[in-house]
């Protein structure tokens, strides 16, 4: 998939990739914490490592990103977002998002869900961290695929 595809953007929302997240990896600032994560796992599916780099807050920033080729990213499913009323009114603006995200490996399904931070700063929002957790899953084939088609998963993403 590339950001000139109409397709729906793997953010879920329904729209293409150009309307939804692609104008973020373009250069736009994401208006809301939420719409940052929505961006980042997107840049995931599509392997955007400079963006994910790009948009992670300076102090928790990783040197780099290894790609993993066996990772297919097949689904996000927000929680809950907002602002985090722990932040006192005289630092940076913070937000949070708590996620599911879904994805096969090796043939193995698995979740990731996190709990992530966001800061405000000089007029954009940055991923600061989360705390994740990996599950394993054992879908049966006649579940409800995790990419959110409504299809049953046999006849979906499980092919």
């Amino acid at each position: 998939m590339t950001l000139q595809d109409t397709s729906s953007c793997p953010c879920g929302t329904g729209l293409s990739t150009p309307q939804c997240c692609g104008r973020y990896h373009q250069g736009e600032p994401a208006p809301t914490p939420e719409a940052l994560m929505r961006s980042r796992y997107t840049a995931f599916a599509l392997t955007l490592h400079d963006y994910l780099l790009a948009t992670w807050h300076i102090s928790t920033r990783p040197a780099a990103l290894s790609p993993d080729p066996e990772t297919q990213w097949k689904g996000l499913s927000i929680i809950k977002s907002g602002p985090d009323a722990t932040k006192a009114s005289s630092q940076a603006e913070g937000g949070f998002v708590h996620f599911r995200a879904y994805f096969k490996e090796r043939e193995r399904w698995h979740m990731l869900e996190e709990n992530s931070r966001f800061v405000h700063e000089s007029g954009r929002w940055w991923y600061v961290d989360g705390t994740p957790a990996v599950v394993r899953l054992k879908p049966r084939r006649n579940d409800p695929c995790f990419c959110g088609s409504g299809r049953k998963l046999k006849l979906c993403c499980n092919e």
